[in-house]
């Protein structure tokens, strides 16, 4: 599958907008999650062979290759990407208030680099659109595989106040999620990322730990998707307040602002994705594995196109690893082969 489509269908798609282009395919996803015989037919074709069950969070996960939040944003195809192979799909990022996010053209692609240099802002239909949405599909437990749903702050949200934000979705939507992600990292909300200092931190990680005590059906796990971009003294931050905290892990990474060799041509607005951002998102897994002594699950997230860059980041201790840019360029069959690559590699024999 991934041979048609870049041989073929990417020159169909490579010729739309790029927005228009993520639309047809997020509503082409959708449109499979809601036909059962189709979804079916994806399913015995394109569900990993040999996949390698894991348990992380104490979510059981069919396979280690997940769909990163941003490809989603409200819930419209997860069913559907699930049954593209992959082990699990987060939704989002969704704030308690609809917004538009920023101002079009907010996409840019990069073939020729394998990259992408996106400035959204947060586009979606805000946490009760999406609660409404969710609570008329399957819930926990009865899900091919788990759900996770990526929360964040409205671009009008001061940050004195962002904590209130992440409680209203919170409370709406913890109890249909398999697990939650605070973002406090995308490059494209004014402000977002200050939030990753400490003292913020503490006061948003744990207001929300608090919160989860009473959430119905049980607390969730909550994780943290954290910046390609920090220094090592702000990770060690990152792994102290998480631990403190209890939450249950970290993603990395977001995307990134800088812009390494060789992508000297990209928009300078926005966050890199892709194959760039590789080597960033190795540095920051490996660093916060080693900075926690593998204590605390990391998902790694950042530039991944192949099995052989999955392996990497599970080389540097990632337990699971999310994909997005690599769907732009590889196709739909990119996670059953990344996953049945990384069940290869981890054979006994290996």
């Amino acid at each position: 599958m991934s041979f048609l489509y870049e041989k073929v269908l990417t020159k169909a798609l490579y010729a739309l907008d790029p927005e228009l282009a993520h639309q047809v395919g997020l509503r082409g996803m959708g449109a499979l999650g809601a036909l059962p015989p189709l979804r079916g037919l994806m399913e015995r074709h394109l569900t990993p062979k040999g996949g390698r069950p894991i348990t992380a969070f104490g979510l059981n996960f069919p396979n280690h290759v997940g769909l990163a939040a941003g490809f989603d944003k409200d819930g419209i195809g997860w069913r559907g990407a699930a049954a593209l192979g992959f082990g699990h799909v987060e939704v989002g990022t969704v704030t308690p208030k609809a917004q538009p996010g920023n101002e079009r053209p907010r996409v840019f692609r990069y073939p020729e680099i394998q990259a992408v240099v996106n400035s959204y802002g947060f586009p979606n239909a805000g946490s009760a659109a999406l609660q409404k949405k969710l609570q008329s599909q399957p819930g926990r437990g009865q899900r091919t595989c788990p759900l996770g749903i990526n929360i964040g702050k409205n671009k009008d949200t001061a940050n004195e106040r962002a904590h209130e934000d992440y409680l209203h979705s919170f409370k709406l939507l913890a109890p249909l999620a398999d697990y939650l992600v605070v973002n406090i990292s995308s490059p494209n909300t004014p402000g977002l990322r200050a939030l990753q200092d400490r003292a913020p931190l503490v006061r948003l990680l744990s207001t929300l730990a608090q919160e989860n005590k009473t959430t119905a059906g049980g607390p969730v796990p909550l994780l943290l998707k954290v910046s390609p971009d920090l220094n090592p003294n702000q990770l060690s931050d990152i792994v102290s307040v998480v631990g403190e905290c209890g939450f249950a892990g970290i993603i990395a990474t977001n995307t990134t602002i800088t812009r390494p060799p060789g992508t000297e041509a990209c928009a300078t607005k926005g966050g890199l994705s892709g194959a760039p951002l590789l080597e960033r998102s190795l540095h920051a897994v490996r660093f916060l594995v080693q900075a926690s002594q593998g204590r605390i699950p990391v998902i790694g997230c950042g530039g991944i196109l192949s099995a052989q860059d999955a392996g990497r980041f599970m080389d540097e201790g990632a337990c699971l690893v999310q994909v997005y840019s690599g769907l732009i360029f590889r196709g739909p069959g990119l996670a059953r082969e990344i996953a049945e690559g990384l069940a290869w590699r981890q054979r006994p024999w290996i």
